[in-house]
């Protein structure tokens, strides 16, 4: 029995050796092997054969404790029994190294897997954390670019302000020039006004020595007719007069 199980345990320790060290795509393959075997009735296959070899272990421990006390009693074993005695020694060694191989791998293979798990997730929150930088550069290298683009239009709108301050400034200049002629032109309105109103006046005045001229005209000719009329009435006092 010890040559099944001294294949038993190359095999094992060849397994072990495959998990341990990185050996191409051979990892891969193990633990792929493994996580098959611990699908369905893996498990229950394995546990029953640990059991098994367990109480093989325990049937030639009880074995070898015999065969010592037999041999305490006599004062010496015989050479069966020391060949027994030997070949339960090996096997007992061979399982419990076979059952610590089992082990060893068992917590390798969760360990790898777990390790795995943790590497393919290290590398998705490192694709997610570079995808977000990624990101996040292209939304602070758009964010700047806008930012050049409000910087340009806020130069641009205060040239426009500066431009418009200095039409409101002409602006409000020549409406205080406007306001200035208007008052002018208002005094001068006021003046032309009142020069009117005087110049009426004197048109006025002038309307009645017209009249009273005219008046006076009117009596002058009145008198100058009834002048020319005294010869014809008085004829005597003008023949004599050469």
């Amino acid at each position: 029995m010890y040559e099944l199980l001294i294949t038993v345990v190359i095999a094992e320790a060849a397994v072990a050796s495959l998990l341990l060290l990185k050996i191409g795509p051979l990892r891969k393959l193990v633990l792929k092997i493994l996580d098959q075997l611990k699908m369905g009735r893996g498990p229950v296959t394995v546990k029953g054969i640990a059991g098994t070899m367990g109480v093989i272990l325990l049937s030639r421990f009880i074995s070898v404790v015999k065969m010592q006390n037999k041999g305490e009693m006599l004062g010496t074993m015989s050479p069966t029994d020391q060949v027994l005695y030997r070949t339960h020694i090996l096997e007992a060694s061979l399982i419990s190294f076979a059952v610590f191989l089992g082990f060893i791998i068992d917590q390798t293979h969760d360990y790898l897997t777990k390790l795995t798990g943790w590497t393919n997730k290290q590398e998705e929150v490192d694709r997610l954390q570079k995808e977000k930088e990624e990101k996040s550069s292209k939304e602070i290298k758009q964010l700047q670019e806008k930012i050049v683009t409000l910087s340009e239009d806020l130069k641009k709108l205060k040239l426009e302000c500066a431009e418009k301050d200095k039409c409101v400034q002409t602006s409000e200049s020549h409406v205080v020039s406007l306001q200035k002629q208007a008052a002018d032109l208002l005094l001068e309105h006021d003046r032309l006004v009142e020069d009117s109103q005087n110049i009426q006046t004197q048109s006025a005045i002038l309307s009645e020595d017209l009249k009273k001229l005219q008046s006076e005209c009117a009596e002058l000719r009145l008198q100058f007719s009834h002048m020319e009329k005294i010869p014809e009435n008085f004829p005597c006092l003008f023949a004599s007069v050469p």
